[in-house]
């Protein structure tokens, strides 16, 4: 019979390369940049091997003046950073893959805490980063430059061996991007006014990279078509189509998407599968070249259907990749039930957000593939015929029992509850989080494949159960609930009037336990939890009021991009915000509120109130166990998980896999994971 995806594995010709099928890992930062160069390459011969027939890098800094400091980028500043990069392209081309190079030159968005250069754009704008400081307006000379550096940094990449060179303006965070957009660009040159001058520059840069590289190398042009902004920015269907008809013959291949970067990788909770095609599917009416394009493809037949209707010729992915770095392989092979799909929660990209090397919810060995020598399909087999019993079902107990039963471990998992999942079963009923469910289903496919690992819901554990099983191997992995006492990152005692009926937590709502009318959430948690319960309890009908002691509100969801959307939902659902607030205390039918914006406080009407704050380990079982292991009655006994603390779903897999690596292996006490040093 005939494959179904067959179309998907044919070869793609992008100027004098052709990539060996149609996955094609788009540019992606992920925290290692030019600090860890090992790691990176590590990172992306993994995809290669994989089977993403294009593996290209983050972007990468072509002069010391577009210095992206303190987001660990590439560089191709100079000679001197060949070396670090060819590792990249030596890991992809070993597996059979184009290395494709993303290069930059950043302007305003680049504040140079590093190099102390003078930043320059197209106008004197105000620095990314709230840093207090403006850019200089580029004049022709500052222009002429950064052709001049963006033709040698083309040179450099060439002796680097990569296939595919970018010119990038894509995302709002380059140059020629700037250049592009009227509400920036205020020139009066050659480079100003008409969309023909705005498009000038990149023009030249697609132009002198085809002179300088293009015998041997592709040129690839990255664009953001469409700001989602409406009149006031760039859109697919003005601009954004002129420009693509102006450049459609000059790049070898068109990486199309949107910006700015919360839009291009918004998350699930607001953009599924293949969001972006209306956006993005006009390309290919305008040029010969091949197109490529993201959208968080998952799923095989979504990414046939968008080669079979015209809307790209390369399936493009960060998230997927990352996730499932063998994707390719999977489909190519028939597996499709093992693919480990992205649940575009975008922790990956709070990482490069924050500055620290890259981790995934789903896939525990992203970012350790070198430090620790994890791969995400092979495991170090068992090295003795032990059993284990993994108390608790949830994100880390599944993982740590996937992972054990993948060594070839026999394996008891007992979960208190009549449905294995633990947190995330619950929150993924939770609005916009359905695609969360992944993390528990892919675990659980692939442990009813394991006919060493026994499975027991509906168990609860006590002390006594656990002795009397047998097994002298325990981990316990037993999750965490949710305080109701408003204890959290401000408030570090009990909120007085805490223990009323009308108060509630997030664990009340999740099973099924409501307040009526006017609701105030106090969201001390600062992530998505206490939004998503604003809307949940929209939803049943209540007036909601959402106060945070943050200067805003969901503040850590800035670094999963999901910050712009969240707030853009709450206020359509008529949501009222108040932030810099916190409860003193709370009495029936109202709360006293105190607001560092105000000078007394003040009695805010309230039906009922819930509170999100910190959470409290369920311990209890490993603490009674400790004893029985100090006296020999177990062999061994491990916390993980929110058990051990609460902490991100993403931790409690990485914690649970932690746990099945380190199993029966000798700790020495030392840094159990490999440092890049500078070899002095």
């Amino acid at each position: 019979m005939e494959n179904p995806y067959a179309v998907l594995f044919e070869p793609v010709q992008i100027g004098p390369v052709t990539a060996p099928n149609r996955f094609y890992q788009v540019p992606q930062c992920n925290g290692f940049g030019h600090l860890f160069p090992r790691s990176v390459a590590a990172m992306r011969g993994i995809k290669a091997e994989g089977g993403w027939g294009v593996v290209c890098t983050e972007e990468t800094e072509i002069h010391y003046s577009g210095d992206l400091s303190p987001a660990v980028e590439g560089r191709l500043w100079d000679e001197s950073d060949i070396p670090a990069l060819a590792l990249t392209v030596e890991a992809v081309h070993e597996h059979g893959a184009l290395a494709g190079i993303e290069l930059v030159y950043s302007g305003h968005h680049a504040v140079n805490l590093y190099s102390r250069s003078t930043p320059f754009d197209v106008g004197s704008l105000s620095l990314s980063g709230y840093l207090p400081a403006q850019a200089r307006m580029a004049d022709k000379e500052d222009l002429r430059n950064i052709r001049r550096w963006h033709r040698q940094a083309a040179l450099n990449a060439k002796q680097a061996g990569f296939d595919i060179v970018y010119c990038y303006a894509a995302h709002e965070l380059s140059l020629p991007m700037f250049l592009l957009l009227r509400r920036y660009n205020q020139r009066t040159d050659e480079y100003g006014g008409s969309l023909k001058n705005r498009t000038r520059l990149l023009r030249e840069l697609l132009e002198e990279t085809h002179e300088t590289v293009g015998d041997r190398c592709a040129v690839a042009l990255r664009l953001a078509v469409d700001e989602l902004l409406g009149e006031e920015g760039l859109t697919h269907d003005g601009e954004g189509l002129e420009i693509v008809s102006m450049l459609a013959e000059l790049p070898d291949l068109w990486d199309v998407n949107l910006s700015d970067w919360s839009n291009d990788s918004g998350s699930s909770r607001f953009m599924k599968e293949g969001y972006q095609e209306p956006y993005i599917s006009f390309v290919k009416s305008l040029t010969t070249k091949p197109v490529v394009g993201v959208g968080r493809y998952t799923s095989p037949e979504a990414m046939v259907s968008a080669v079979r209707r015209g809307v790209m010729d390369l399936i493009g992915a960060a998230r997927p990749s990352i996730a499932d770095p063998f994707l390719p392989t999977k489909i190519r092979e028939g597996r499709v039930e093992d693919i480990r799909e992205c649940i575009g929660c975008n922790i990956c990209a709070s990482s490069d957000v924050i500055g620290v090397p890259i981790r995934c919810t789903q896939n525990p060995a992203m970012g350790e593939e070198w430090r620790r020598n994890w791969h995400p399909e092979r495991i170090p087999p068992k090295k003795t015929d032990q059993s284990v019993l993994v108390v608790g079902g949830g994100p880390a107990g599944l993982e740590c029992a996937r992972a054990l039963g993948q060594r070839g471990y026999q394996v008891v998992l007992t979960e208190a509850s009549r449905e294995l999942g633990g947190r995330v079963i619950r929150e993924a009923e939770l609005p916009g989080l359905r695609e969360w469910r992944r993390v528990v289903d892919w675990r659980l496919t692939q442990i009813e494949k394991m006919p060493k690992v026994e499975v027991y819901p509906g168990s609860r554990m006590s002390r006594e159960d656990v002795l009397d099983s047998g097994l002298e191997h325990v981990i316990v992995a037993t999750g965490a609930k949710w305080r109701n006492d408003g204890v959290g990152r401000t408030l570090h005692y009990p909120i007085p009037g805490h223990d009323q009926a009308h108060v509630f937590c997030p664990d009340d709502l999740m099973e099924g336990r409501f307040p009526t009318g006017r609701v105030v959430v106090y969201d001390d948690d600062h992530f998505y939890m206490g939004s998503v319960l604003a809307e949940l309890l929209v939803q049943q009908g209540c007036q909601v009021t959402l106060v945070t002691p943050a200067p805003t509100i969901a503040e850590w969801s800035k670094n999963t991009l999901e910050h712009p959307h969240i707030l853009r939902k709450l206020l359509a659902l008529g949501v009222e915000l108040q932030t810099l607030t916190h409860f003193e205390k709370i009495e029936p039918e109202q709360v006293l509120l105190s607001s560092a914006l105000k000078h007394d406080p003040e009695w805010v009407m309230a039906d009922g109130v819930v509170l999100v704050s910190n959470r409290i380990s369920n311990d209890d079982l490993y603490s009674q166990l400790k004893s029985d292991a100090a006296e020999g009655k177990l062999k061994s006994l491990r916390l993980i998980g929110d058990a051990e603390a609460p902490n991100l779903i993403a931790q409690a897999v990485f914690s649970g896999h932690l746990a099945a690596q380190e199993f029966e292996e000798t700790l020495d006490g030392k840094v159990p994971f490999r440092r890049e040093h500078l070899r002095l």
